[in-house]
């Protein structure tokens, strides 16, 4: 893991550096971390959150299910192929998902596929504030919703997700948010 910088080693960074190092806070979506990158100097971590929830929240209805379609499935085919992010290797691996039975496995993938099929982005979860019960049961559960209750949902859990990697990147405290 890189060494955690401080909120004022964050603000000298470049926007280069900057991007590079907060580009995967927000799955795949480098863009997040360059849009805030001039909101600099931030004051705390709280405040580095609170603009990139900002901009998440400023962003069309497509802009934040595009966010969400940047996450992989769930012990889907990238976990599969070992194609994941380190970041979602890790947090998948600690809520138990790379240790499904074949029974739970099969679950996952038919409800992933349901889910995707229903809504048009993948089922996102905060996979660190969970373990595999609890997301199987949560994919069930959500599965019910709605797509303008789930486009929320997906984007709450996002924001979960984000300020877990930030806490992971940066000195000064665990932010509580």
């Amino acid at each position: 893991m890189a060494v955690k910088l401080t909120i004022q080693e964050v603000n000298k960074l470049s926007q280069e550096d900057f991007i590079r190092r907060f580009g995967n806070i927000v799955e795949m979506t480098p863009l997040c971390a360059a849009a805030i990158s001039d909101k600099r100097p931030f004051s705390s971590v709280d405040d580095l959150y609170r603009q990139m929830c900002s901009f998440i929240d400023g962003l069309s209805q497509d802009g934040r299910r595009g966010i969400l379609r940047c996450h992989p499935d769930l012990e889907g085919k990238m976990a599969q192929m070992k194609d994941l992010t380190p970041e979602s290797k890790a947090e998948q691996s600690q809520a138990g998902l790379d240790k499904l039975s074949s029974e739970e496995s099969i679950l996952l993938s038919s409800s992933n596929s349901k889910y995707r099929a229903k809504f048009d982005f993948p089922f996102v979860i905060c996979a660190r504030k969970n373990k595999k019960e609890g997301i199987l049961e949560g994919i069930q559960r959500r599965l019910l919703n709605d797509g303008d209750t789930e486009l929320i949902n997906g984007i709450a859990e996002v924001k979960k997700i984000m300020l877990l990697r930030l806490n992971d990147l940066l000195e000064s405290g665990e932010s509580k948010l």
